[in-house]
């Protein structure tokens, strides 16, 4: 057998796995299977003489892609934009991993403003690179994922949509949230954590907040989603391994019921066995799933 034809077989398997789970129209064909287009770097905004910075990969061979916005984890004080899975471009979706700034530079909300400024800026410069802007998607890992729901979930909030960019007359608001294992409440989240998510967590959140939760009450409440839920927010999906040793599974339980109490379009892929984060988050079993949420909240 050639390279080529065990391709092929490959590809094959890929797209009956596909035709199953209902993604097919997100899958690439052979025509397609090439590495996506890249722009490194797109200064989105500029803040006290800092660019913040973008990474936008388009699928080759994908007219219009949806567009999927990457916040990277980091316990809101670390990580890089070079932290983004690939699987959601080599399935079609196009994808841009922000930069924002850290907690060590500015306290919340200041990294939820820089986030909305980038949809914003993605959004004007959408006929530059061709992806589709009139449904959006946003997604993160850990306080990527907390981030990516606060954001999702707060459209038209004054306090927290801000004025950073030079795209305000452009629309932050996102048409689905895929949340991997992130937090939801941090008003809850100590009371919930293990003692080794305590030694991560409250020196994070001391960095977030300025503060403890419960010594910065209203801040706290302004920065979990689950106090900003209402009949306007987008469809969501979370995952979370029901091993986390980190992020309390508990945080997705309160997000879910949220959702759920409002009858909002939701659901909840309970990864098991899992931790916090790992690669069973994309195994076929999990990432056929989100593709086909992604397919039918942005995918049309």
């Amino acid at each position: 057998m050639t390279r080529t034809d065990s391709a092929v077989g490959r590809f094959s398997r890929m797209v009956v796995l596909a035709l199953a789970a209902g993604v097919a129209l997100l899958l690439p064909d052979p025509a397609r299977a090439q590495a996506p287009r890249e722009y490194k770097d797109l200064v989105y905004a500029t803040v006290d003489g800092k660019d913040l910075g973008l990474d936008l990969y388009m699928p080759a061979g994908v007219q219009s892609p949806p567009l999927l916005v990457w916040v990277h984890g980091g316990a809101w004080r670390a990580g890089t934009k070079a932290q983004v899975p690939m699987e959601f471009v080599q399935n079609g979706i196009a994808t841009a991993s922000l930069d924002f700034r850290q907690s060590t530079e500015a306290r919340l909300p200041a990294n939820v403003h820089d986030i909305k400024a980038a949809i914003r800026f993605l959004r004007a410069k959408a006929s530059e690179y061709g992806y589709r802007t009139d449904r959006i998607a946003i997604s993160g890992a850990s306080s990527g994922g907390h981030l990516a729901a606060l954001v999702g979930v707060t459209n038209g909030h004054k306090e927290l949509e801000g004025t950073v960019g030079t795209h305000l007359n452009q629309s932050s608001a996102v048409q689905a949230i895929v949340v991997y294992f992130g937090a939801s409440n941090l008003t809850t989240i100590l009371a919930q954590s293990t003692p080794f998510g305590l030694n991560v967590r409250k020196p994070a959140l001391d960095l977030l907040l300025g503060g403890q939760p419960e010594q910065v009450k209203e801040l706290a409440e302004l920065a979990s989603p689950v106090f900003h839920v209402d009949r306007t927010d987008p469809p969501l999906l979370l995952l979370h391994g029901d091993r986390d040793p980190q992020m309390p599974i508990n945080q997705a339980h309160e997000l879910h019921g949220a959702y759920k109490k409002l009858g909002l379009d939701v659901a909840f892929d309970v990864v098991h066995g899992a931790a916090h984060g790992g690669p069973q988050f994309y195994a076929p079993e999990h990432l056929e799933p989100a593709l086909a949420f992604l397919r039918r909240t942005v995918g049309h």
